[in-house]
């Protein structure tokens, strides 16, 4: 009875123990190096904000948030790295609406649930796109475009970064809304589409408003509205497709950090709070507006609540589209 009720102390005393350790590495957080994960290349807009998050994060923590990129299929290797690390708050993922509510639309048989294997930290960024035309198009509008489109059904060339691409569903979900239907080219990325919509290969695009903003001025092309909900801050003179009359289509690319499925949520509130912080940061906004990027934050449930009405809506336009990644 005695060695049954000593026995009983001994494991209370060792779940107490391991949970005070748990708790106490948890107020500490973070304790060492954090290994943040872009799922593309380096180079372009997600390896931009990842390495102005990870240096303000940094600072902040006095320890080292690690970039660690891992490109190739379509995102999904990265992020399932991401997925299968321990839900420790030591290993974080720097993602797109392209990694996180494409991938799922697009892929029939992908490796993760990314509502269920990834926890929602923040959004850190929003990348608003323009739509541009070529001036020899007779559209000074997107009335006109829509009125050109529909009396010449196929008539448009419009390019892409790529299948399965932002640019790409983006003009899908265009063609969806206003009932319009156009001839896609994808091309390897979004500089040889931009170089095809200068030389007049093709007629149309959907492309960022870094990229398109000098040949604006110049005058090489011809932008209709931004894609997004609210006007871009870097052309706040163009209208966006809702305010140009079309009321069900809204469009950016955004950038998020999320964490491994089942991270505390202690842990994911501290990162959150750090990040609000970082973005307030003069440095920060100033690089983003050079790469033609906006500052924004969300809390944890926004975020998770925007993935999930985010997927069924990509869901439908890959499947009116006709479009397979796998």
């Amino acid at each position: 009875m005695i060695n049954i009720f000593t026995r009983s102390i001994a494991i209370n005393t060792a779940a107490l123990m391991i949970s005070s350790c748990a708790l106490a590495q948890s107020q500490v957080y973070p304790n060492k190096p954090i290994r943040l994960i872009v799922p593309v290349a380096p180079g372009g807009g997600t390896d931009i904000v990842a390495r102005l998050v990870s240096q303000g994060l940094s600072e902040r923590w006095g320890q080292s948030v690690i970039v660690d990129n891992h490109g190739g299929g379509g995102g999904v290797i990265g992020v399932s790295l991401v997925t299968r690390a321990p839900a420790d708050g030591y290993t974080m993922l720097l993602g797109s609406n392209g990694h996180v509510t494409f991938a799922p639309a697009l892929y029939r048989n992908l490796p993760y649930d990314t509502q269920k294997d990834l926890t929602p930290i923040s959004l850190v960024a929003n990348q608003p796109f323009v739509l541009a035309v070529h001036p020899s198009l007779p559209a000074r509008s997107l009335k006109d475009l829509i009125t050109l489109a529909k009396k010449t059904p196929g008539g448009i060339i419009y390019a892409s970064g790529g299948n399965g691409g932002a640019s790409h569903l983006g003009t899908e979900l265009l063609q969806i809304t206003t009932g319009i239907s156009m001839v896609h080219v994808p091309y390897k990325g979004t500089g040889p589409g931009m170089i095809a919509l200068l030389s007049g290969e093709v007629q149309l695009g959907i492309i960022g408003v870094a990229t398109v903003l000098p040949h604006m001025t110049t005058g090489k092309i011809r932008a209709l509205a931004v894609t997004g909900a609210k006007r871009s801050q870097a052309a706040p003179d163009l209208p966006t497709i809702r305010e140009a009359g079309v009321a069900d289509y809204e469009f950016d690319v955004w950038y998020g950090l999320l964490f491994t499925g089942g991270t505390p949520r202690d842990i994911v509130a501290k990162t959150h709070a750090e990040i609000a912080r970082v973005l307030k940061s003069p440095a920060v906004a100033e690089r983003y507006a050079s790469a033609g990027l906006e500052p924004v934050t969300t809390t944890p449930d926004e975020f998770a609540t925007m993935i999930k009405s985010e997927i069924p809506k990509w869901q439908k336009v890959v499947k009116a589209a006709g479009l397979k990644a796998d």
